[in-house]
């Protein structure tokens, strides 16, 4: 059991780490997760702490945005592939969560990460080629 102290200065830090751009991105979240198992919290204890913080806060997750945009690509796929309009919308759902916090490329290169990792396919009745420039 973590104490009442402990676990005051661990939101504190979990909100510290959102304060200047709400935003705690995989490295911040990674570092929250360190430092809770440091002081003897649970990984499950704190991944809800950082979501209840956030919640609270209105910091946005970079881990929580990209589950979003998976599981919008996951209902968009059919026969295996995803078109451009798909592609678009996953894109704009993305950069719009993030809150221009991530680069549209980088943006773009991790949603075609998600489908290669997925075995999904670019598709459509216009092509590929949008997918294979990015």
């Amino acid at each position: 059991m973590v104490s009442e102290s402990i676990r005051n200065q661990f939101v504190e830090f979990i909100t510290l780490q959102g304060f200047d751009d709400k935003y705690i991105d995989r490295q911040e979240e990674k570092r929250i997760l360190e430092v809770g198992v440091k002081n003897n919290i649970s990984v499950e204890d704190t991944l809800t702490l950082i979501h209840e913080i956030a919640e609270e806060k209105g910091l946005v997750i970079e881990r929580d945005i990209e589950d979003k945009t998976k599981a919008v690509l996951e209902k968009a796929v059919t026969d295996g592939k995803i078109t451009k309009k798909e592609f678009e919308e996953a894109f704009n759902i993305f950069k719009t969560a993030c809150k221009g916090k991530v680069p549209d490329q980088e943006i773009k290169q991790r949603l075609k990460q998600m489908m290669e990792t997925n075995g999904w396919k670019a598709g459509g009745l216009f092509g590929i080629k949008w997918y294979t420039t990015i």
